[in-house]
């Protein structure tokens, strides 16, 4: 999907990167309708879970869902993320997260974006991200209406 952006460069998505626990998934429970949005996405853009699955819950959340299951040892978390978001790519890849160690990923990624739900929001990473939402199903609106992410990024 491309952006654009006035007074920004254009931004062409073609990666999501969402974080799991505290992001889409709740105590290792995915939220209520996040597999139908990234199915229903899934034409347009490539999603990426990224997760230490601390719950072991993540593929059976996710099963018949169109998504790719990235799980990152329990060390070095945060750095575990920025090098799976290089090697996809950064300049084409939206990222989403809640906590510290999404704090990298969402700073270098083209666009960061925070979400504010149950678990909190870690304040380093809140100031990394782009952009700060209430809820996770805000990320799928700016796909489905382009403008509600123009209206927020313009200079």
């Amino acid at each position: 999907m491309i952006y654009k952006i006035p007074g920004r460069e254009t931004i062409e998505i073609k990666n999501v990167i969402l974080d799991y626990n505290g992001t889409i998934a709740i105590d290792g429970k995915i939220i209520n309708g996040i597999k139908e949005q990234i199915n229903q996405l899934s034409n347009l853009i490539c999603f990426h879970i990224i997760t230490a699955d601390t719950y072991g819950t993540v593929e059976k959340e996710l099963e018949n869902t169109n998504c790719k299951i990235v799980k990152i040892s329990g060390e070095n978390q945060a750095y575990g993320k920025l090098k799976y978001l290089q090697e996809i790519g950064k300049e084409n890849t939206l990222c989403v997260g809640n906590g510290k160690i999404d704090q990298l990923m969402l700073k270098e990624a083209i666009l960061g974006i925070a979400v504010m739900q149950e678990e909190g929001l870690c304040t380093d990473t809140l100031f990394a991200a782009d952009i700060v939402c209430k809820s996770i199903m805000d990320i799928f609106k700016y796909f489905k209406n382009p403008n509600r992410l123009i209206a927020t990024l313009r200079k």
